[in-house]
This record gives structure tokens, sequence and C-alpha cells, in this order.
């Protein structure tokens, strides 16, 4: 007999504008969808344009009348963030969801970003901080949802306070943990800060258990020619509702977290299942290496620091 697959109700989001990274391939495409099937107006920033248009045919062909568009966004380059924010400042218009979902997994050696960041936590961490610092005054007046997509990664190693770039002994793995602790601290110390300033901004975090997702396929843009061997067993068995996720359930907490009414911020919502590694969304206990808000103090001040983008509320 086969499984019933998890999935939830998303409310109605006629008049919402959300913004996703990472929309063109994997999760983010499936949020992209989602949002927009929901009637949402969907932003989808893509590093490639050609990805991006058959991501936008994709969704336009299963929800016709989708309302959709692209902008090119470099989350390895701040200059080509900070001109996504500017662009969208200039359109004035409010943000009422963003989806930090876009993400480089475990590159086997290390490489750096246009302003010589580690590429991880360049990409994964610093890239959505600056993001955020140059959205700002738009998800204020949208009162926004802001959902940051982590990993099971986040609650294994630590942050290299030391060497958070990485230069003297690097380590794919513990350096992508690094930015998804680092993405975790942000995104509830967000939350803090908006509470404690009356932003208006409702900050929370996802992560998607175990899936077979874009991370884990071929990346030559990283140096990984194939899936990795995890990646073809996740693939396996998660297709056949054993263990694992599929991209479509893996969106599912993030989804969940950015629409539902019931999800809050300061909170981490991940799959209910076993080791939630898979299953129906859920809130779970934050994992302990993002509960220090010292650390996350203290992490907000060096993103500021490295990306030179202030975030306050005169933003």
């Amino acid at each position: 007999m086969a499984r019933t697959r998890p999935d939830i109700t998303v409310p109605d989001l006629a008049g919402r504008l959300a913004v996703v990274t990472g929309a063109s391939d994997g999760v983010g495409l499936g949020l992209a969808a989602r949002l927009a099937a929901a009637g949402a107006e969907v932003i989808m920033p893509v590093r490639n344009r050609r990805k991006g248009e058959a991501a936008v045919a994709q969704i336009q062909q299963r929800y016709p009348g989708a309302a959709l568009s692209l902008r090119d966004l470099d989350l390895a380059s701040l200059d080509s963030v900070a001109a996504l924010g500017a662009a969208l400042r200039g359109e004035g218009r409010p943000i009422h969801i963003l989806v930090n979902n876009a993400g480089v997994m475990t590159p086997p050696q290390r490489q750096t970003t246009a302003d010589g960041f580690e590429l991880q936590f360049g990409t994964n961490h610093l890239a959505h901080f600056a993001l955020v610092g140059h959205l700002l005054p738009l998800l204020r007046a949208g009162r926004a949802r802001v959902t940051s997509q982590l990993s099971i990664a986040a609650n294994r190693n630590a942050v290299n306070w030391d060497d958070l770039q990485w230069e003297r002994s690097y380590d794919g793995f513990r350096a992508y943990s690094q930015s998804k602790i680092a993405l975790g601290l942000f995104g509830l110390e967000l939350h803090r800060r908006s509470t404690a300033g009356g932003w208006g901004i409702t900050s929370n975090i996802a992560h998607p258990g175990v899936a077979a997702t874009s991370l884990l396929a071929a990346r030559p843009e990283v140096g990984r020619a194939r899936a990795t061997a995890g990646g073809r067993v996740v693939r396996a068995l998660g297709s056949r509702g054993i263990l694992f996720g599929t991209v479509e359930t893996a969106l599912l907490p993030a989804l969940y977290a950015a629409t539902s009414p019931d999800a809050r911020g300061g909170r981490l919502y991940g799959p209910g299942g076993f080791q939630h590694i898979a299953g129906a969304p859920a809130e779970q206990a934050v994992y302990s290496r993002l509960r220090g808000e010292d650390d996350a103090r203290r992490m907000w001040q060096v993103s500021e620091h490295l990306t030179e983008v202030p975030m306050t509320a005169s933003s």
C-alpha cells in the first residue's frame, strides 16, 4: 500500500508579495510554486537566468496565472545582493514573506566568494544577512514573515570563531554546519531585535529534514561532478516513503513557518517524524548551538562588519 505523504493547507496569500532565494530548482522551486498557487506574487532571484526561466515556465504550466517574476542575484557576491536590494527598494513594494532558502553544501575543496569569504559561510549566511539588511524597509512595511532555511547540520559541530573563513584547516562539512548555525543565530536574533525595537517583522527558522534535494546532487560549479553516494541512497529510499523525505515533503517545514497563522517567531520548525528526518512539519526544540544569545549578538556584529551592511531600524 502506498504511503500517504504529508502536506499542509496554505492560507490565501492573495495580495501578498513573497521573495524566495534559490527558487530555480529543488526546495526553492517547490516553495515558489506553493506560494504562487496560494495567490502570492513571487519574486524569484536567480543566478542562472536560463534555469530561472525554465522554473517559471514549469510553475506556470502547473498553476496557470501564477504571478512570478525573475530578478538577478548571485549570493556569492555582495555587490549582487546590494543591487537586488536597491532594485526592490526602488520599486517600493512592501514584502510580506521572505524565505532565505538558497545554499551551497560541502564543496570538496575550499572555495571563496567574490568578496573572499569561504563559499558556504559567505553564500548561506552572510549574503542572506546582507539581503535582509538591504530589504529591511520593505520587510518592515510589509510586517513580513522571514523564514531562514537551516539544516540538521546546524545541530552538529560549532562556529569556528578563531577561523571563520576556514583558511587554516578546511573541513567541508564543518564549514557547512557553521554556515547554517550562523544563519540560525541570525534568524533568532532578528526576531528578538524586531520584537524589542517594534520592527514588525516575525522571524523564524526551519529545516527540511533529510531528502535528496539539489544540495546533494551533482554540482560541477562547486567541484562535485556527480551526486553524493548518500544522496543517491536518500533519493532511492525517500521515493519509496522509507525513512527519508522527498523534495515535495522537505519544503513543508519552511512553507509552514513562512505562511501558517500558527507558526511563531523565534521558533524552529522541521519534520515531525523519527529524529526529525521526515514527516509533517512541526515545531521542535531549538538546537543547542542556536540558544546562546551572546553568540547570536556576536554573529550579528561580525556579520555587520564583514558585509558592511548595518542592520538598524533606520536601514
